[in-house]
């Protein structure tokens, strides 16, 4: 049957200002608390948290399958690796309705060693490096959860989290994860939400396990007694922290500040009074494809007098190999020249 309505009789007058603003705040709650802010509890991003919930229902556990599973079927592999395409499709089916690539971003870095102190994802294959090189396409590489992403999920079948619905209403997924790893601490997080920011740097795991026996023995312990058992963050590239004990006190005080870290370098003695500089950890989230390319150019452009050379004999460690121009010059006044002019010293900022 035809409907005859005039489209124009459901028109409603509303103010411009307080429609604009509902709509607006409507938008923000979303972006805040299901995009781009962690989940205080497990520290996680509802795309993290829906990759690893869709792992866990496809059972890439952790090391095969478990013994129990063995017995009752022998013929069963014990390696539960499966292919990043079969998690992605079912995270944007099922969970998650995005873009495929941003999804499979997201797993590629929670697989990534040198992004996370404790990677949650175990990858097989090309998952990008430190060069900033890609990872492979999703068809090619191959995942399981680690050990810490099954901690993370530790007591999810004994009804310790609320669940909800997804976003079709077929599925259910859980609100947060237990959280029986701190991984909000361990790795780090980041984002940036509508009037709303936050960065947290990765720290140790075994320091995060001392404070958080301290507080269960004794939950009014002080800041000055919590610092002396986590000094500060501990980045997965390494580098060193160079800033005093009591800035980086004062950062976790107030909730503000920030981390300088640079490069971590020795001088490694050649034959006839000759020297060369090795490079063994560089600053967090800097590339070092980047960081070499910055020294070739100081080079080209003669910049740096004092600096001859540069090789990159990096394997599974990082080995960067720095050539002065004379055995004369100081080794301290050529790497802080290299600090002031290059991003070998770089500064993570903390709110």
């Amino acid at each position: 049957m035809t409907d005859f309505r005039d489209p124009f009789d459901s028109i409603k007058d509303h103010p411009f200002d307080a429609a604009l603003s509902q709509r607006y705040l409507v938008y923000a709650l979303s972006t805040i608390t299901a995009r781009s802010l962690p989940d205080l509890r497990d520290g996680l991003k509802p795309v993290h948290r829906r990759l690893l919930w869709a792992m866990r229902l496809l059972k890439m556990e952790p090391g095969g399958a478990s013994p129990d599973v063995l017995v009752a079927n022998p013929a069963r592999n014990t390696t539960s690796y499966k292919k990043c395409a079969r998690v992605v499709g079912d995270v944007i089916g099922k969970y998650h309705p995005h873009g495929d690539s941003s999804v499979y971003d997201a797993m590629v870095r929670l697989a990534q060693d040198f992004s996370l102190r404790t990677p949650l994802v175990d990858g097989q294959g090309n998952f990008g490096n430190i060069d900033g090189d890609n990872a492979a396409a999703m068809r090619y590489t191959e995942a399981r959860l680690t050990q810490a992403a099954a901690d993370l999920m530790a007591g999810l079948d004994e009804g310790t989290v609320d669940y909800r619905a997804t976003y079709n209403g077929e599925d259910e997924e859980p609100e947060v994860f237990p959280g029986l790893f701190p991984n909000l601490l361990a790795n780090g997080a980041s984002g940036i939400a509508v009037g709303m920011a936050t960065s947290i740097p990765p720290h140790n795991v075994a320091e995060l396990i001392d404070a958080a026996n301290l507080l269960i023995e004794n939950p009014e312990t002080d800041h000055a007694t919590l610092m002396q058992v986590v000094t500060g963050p501990d980045f997965p590239t390494g580098g060193v922290l160079v800033d005093n004990a009591a800035l980086i006190s004062e950062a976790y005080a107030t909730g503000r500040g920030g981390f300088r870290t640079r490069a971590r370098w020795h001088k490694e003695e050649g034959g006839r009074g000759t020297w060369v500089v090795i490079v063994t950890e560089i600053p967090y989230q800097v590339q070092k494809s980047k960081l070499i390319e910055q020294i070739a150019a100081l080079i080209n452009d003669r910049k740096l007098p004092i600096l001859a050379d540069v090789r990159d004999e990096s394997d599974t460690e990082i080995r960067i190999v720095i050539e002065p121009r004379a055995r004369t010059v100081d080794p301290q006044m050529l790497m802080d020249s290299l600090f002031r002019l290059t991003t070998w010293k770089t500064a993570f900022r903390l709110i």
